[in-house]
């Protein structure tokens, strides 16, 4: 097929995601057709180097893997899909294999997006409610610029206002609490000088809304597309604190940095905290195939079958493909190549190196306000005024990152997300890079803050 019958297929038939598309009366989409390692090939043949593993965080172990696309045809082979009330090998074979790198954990419920793992979290809190108090300690508590998916629900307990703008009315039942990031913070304070009120501020909205009514808290570990904000060290064991405190559970969605891309296995290992829930899907499959999961701990997979007798008392709930067999058999391929070419080293080795190259680039131009992140998941934060901390506008990220384009490297940038502050570059290369690509994706940026500023 020409590239002007996939161009012109792409205009005119499908509906491209976060795109307003009246671009493409005078512009051509950019179609992508083929990849190898971290370079992508569009429709014309222009090739590019990939620095957001597929635009979204899921391609991990780079394209056109051999050993990836053999497994899933292998599975698919043998039996593609049976509903997930019925177990299945790779199912049975990849739920033991994640929990044994979650000590703590122990049930796996399948679905195929982070948004639907995230509801299915949101229903057993609901649930558990129901079981134990008439529905009362249903809240559930988010915080500020993260995001929990797409869905009605998700969407409820997501903190990015241009993200919900004009989708409401939205769920009841979920409840704000502040960010985490130190560069802005939300109390005026400074790490070293302050008490980790982002942290110590959720006993204060627990009490505020009842502590009878509060059943969970769902966090990011590091908070991603609101900006790549990790929080400190202290943050998570005040927080969990406070949860045991009050019976509520800790919901920690891993959905971006689960599997890997903080040089751990998840992003909530680097914070001395023990999760109730924990949800992920992006990388787990690293692209080659459609999963996500919803992971529990022993305690409140058992509570779940406590009366028997009872006709409501199990987890009613069903996900059509999470009744894929692709998805597992991929996931467990994936945390089997990580172990094989000791990938968690590499995440951590050149994640190192690309921060280094970050703070050069601070060093350089005043426009850099903040270089944060853990592993290959890096933002850089832009601003007017270094004193001030204003946040430039929008249009310039976007500059910055479309010169990049232009220069044939793909980097990320909080998109349509704040009313202010989308202004950070996010950087989150595949497990497999190396040195030259990190240079190549820094002198990329470099060039083109040199040529917007």
């Amino acid at each position: 097929m020409s590239n002007t019958t996939v161009v012109d297929n792409a205009k005119d038939h499908v509906w491209h995601h976060l795109t307003q598309h009246k671009a493409f009366e005078e512009n051509d989409p950019l179609v992508m057709t083929e990849a190898k390692g971290m370079i992508i090939t569009d429709s014309k043949g222009d090739e590019y180097l990939d620095a957001t593993s597929g635009g979204v965080w899921t391609v991990n172990l780079g394209y056109g893997r051999d050993d990836m696309v053999k497994t899933v045809s292998d599975q698919l082979s043998k039996i593609p899909y049976f509903a997930g009330a019925f177990g299945n090998e790779p199912a049975s074979h990849y739920a033991q294999e994640i929990t044994s790198l979650m000590p703590g954990m122990n049930r796996v419920y399948y679905s195929n997006s982070g948004s639907e793992a995230n509801e299915k979290g949101y229903k057993m809190v609901r649930q558990l409610a129901h079981f134990d108090n008439d529905g009362k300690k249903h809240k559930i508590i988010f915080r500020d610029r993260d995001y929990h998916g797409t869905t009605i629900g998700a969407m409820s307990s997501s903190a990015q206002i241009q993200r919900k703008k004009q989708y409401g009315p939205f769920a009841p039942g979920f409840v704000e609490m502040p960010n985490c990031c130190c560069y802005r913070c939300p109390f005026g304070k400074k790490y070293g000088e302050c008490n980790i009120e982002c942290a110590t501020v959720l006993e204060d909205i627990i009490l505020k809304e009842d502590p009878d009514t509060v059943g969970s808290v769902v966090l990011e570990p590091i908070t991603a597309g609101g900006g790549v904000i990790p929080p400190v060290p202290e943050y998570f064991p005040i927080i969990q604190s406070i949860c045991k405190k009050y019976d509520v559970l800790l919901h920690i969605d891993e959905v971006v940095c689960g599997l890997g891309r903080t040089g751990k296995w998840f992003g909530y290992q680097h914070f001395d905290v023990q999760p109730d829930i924990v949800t992920t899907a992006k990388g787990l499959a690293a692209g080659y195939a459609a999963i996500s999961v919803t992971i529990t701990s022993e305690e409140i997979f058992q509570r779940f079958k406590q009366d028997h007798t009872n006709p409501d008392s199990y987890f009613r709930d069903i996900s059509t493909f999470g009744g894929c067999t692709a998805g597992p058999a991929a996931a467990l391929e994936v945390v089997n190549i990580i172990k094989k070419e000791n990938l968690l080293e590499n995440v951590t080795n050149m994640g190192n190196y690309l921060k280094d190259k970050l703070n050069a680039l601070q060093d350089k131009y005043e426009i850099i306000g903040d270089v944060r992140g853990k592993g290959l998941f890096c933002g850089v934060e832009l601003v007017k005024d270094r004193q001030t901390k204003e946040p430039v506008h929008e249009s310039v990220a976007m500059a910055i990152a479309g010169h990049c384009l232009k220069n044939k490297v793909m980097i990320g940038r909080t998109n349509r997300s704040f009313e202010f502050n989308n202004n950070v570059l996010l950087f989150s290369p595949s497990f497999i890079c190396s040195k030259n690509e990190i240079d190549l994706i820094v002198n990329a940026v470099d060039n083109a803050i040199s040529a917007n500023t």
